[in-house]
């Protein structure tokens, strides 16, 4: 007898549901990722959309209607003339050099003595995570109160002692340090966790096989602790520009943007033209154009994180 009769004879085709399950297994991965994609689509996608769509249009409401009018670039000239924005992106340029700098060294210095101490380092952790516990708007209403020129507790430590204590945040010269003052007391405690954590992670036996031959500390940190922590500073920093450069919170309850122009960043003028004016077109391309410039510092860090990986 004919073995390949037999076994045609024999076989049957695969049912629906062995189809099914092949199908199921060859596109496992798909399925597993796809409500991911949806929700990304839902609250990334869509809003980019139409935050391109209107940083390019006129959006007015009219008898309780969304009334769309294409304008093109007429948003761009109108930036290029607003006398606020070059203002606003200095003072926002500054505030974030200043901040990420500041808060950059200070973690590092306050990691490092945590990370060598043996005793209440619990404790320690705790302390400096208080600050980044709090709310914003919490800390913006706790340092106004204690900027206040009559009855605020820095101006009366300050008349203890015999000096005059200055109007803080009403001063055009002290505006913009006082804010950056309360943004190192909120966010220092945000650097001091990651780059301790990078600390904690760096193998010691290095370090100590260092002391054994004769490094001294100082050469210690800078030959080895440093360059192995560089990657963790880059992560830290990059997060740290995307944050500062978003800031609102405490800057619209302390100043406002005052005295003037002193301490107006782009995101609190973004607000204003927004709620205030009502020109949600142009909102919307500053806010597109402050997103293109965040984009252009990740970019950067990141090549100089691939760099030292």
């Amino acid at each position: 007898m004919d073995h390949s009769i037999y076994f045609s004879l024999s076989s049957k085709p695969p049912g629906w549901k062995t189809r099914f399950s092949n199908f199921i297994d060859r596109t496992f991965k798909i399925w597993t990722i796809l409500p991911l994609i949806l929700v990304l689509i839902f609250l990334v996608a869509y809003p980019t959309v139409q935050l391109l769509r209107m940083s390019v249009s006129e959006v007015k409401i009219v008898q309780g209607k969304t009334v769309w009018t294409f304008v093109g670039l007429k948003h761009l000239y109108t930036a290029l003339e607003d006398q606020i924005v070059p203002v606003a992106l200095r003072n926002t340029i500054v505030f974030v050099i200043a901040v990420v700098i500041l808060e950059t060294i200070l973690a590092l210095v306050i990691a490092l003595l945590v990370s060598r101490s043996h005793h209440l380092v619990g404790l320690y952790r705790t302390v400096f995570l208080i600050p980044l516990l709090i709310p914003p708007v919490a800390i913006g209403t706790m340092w106004r109160l204690m900027y206040d020129y009559n009855y605020g507790f820095i101006n009366q430590v300050l008349g203890l002692i015999g000096i005059a204590g200055p109007t803080w945040t009403a001063d055009k010269k002290l505006a913009l340090p006082s804010i950056i003052l309360v943004d190192l007391w909120h966010w220092t405690s945000f650097m001091f966790l990651i780059i301790l954590a990078g600390l904690e992670s760096l193998p010691q036996e290095i370090n100590e096989a260092a002391r054994v031959d004769g490094a001294s500390e100082a050469q210690v940190f800078r030959f080895i602790t440093l360059p192995l922590l560089k990657p963790t500073l880059v992560t830290a920093v990059m997060l740290r520009t995307i944050f500062a450069f978003k800031v609102f919170d405490e800057i619209y309850l302390l100043t406002g943007g005052g005295p003037g122009t002193a301490t107006e960043m782009i995101s609190l003028y973004i607000y204003k033209v927004f709620s205030n004016q009502f020109r949600m077109g142009y909102a919307s391309f500053l806010a597109l154009a402050l997103a293109i410039i965040i984009s252009v510092f990740v970019i950067f860090y990141r090549r100089i994180g691939r760099r030292l990986a």
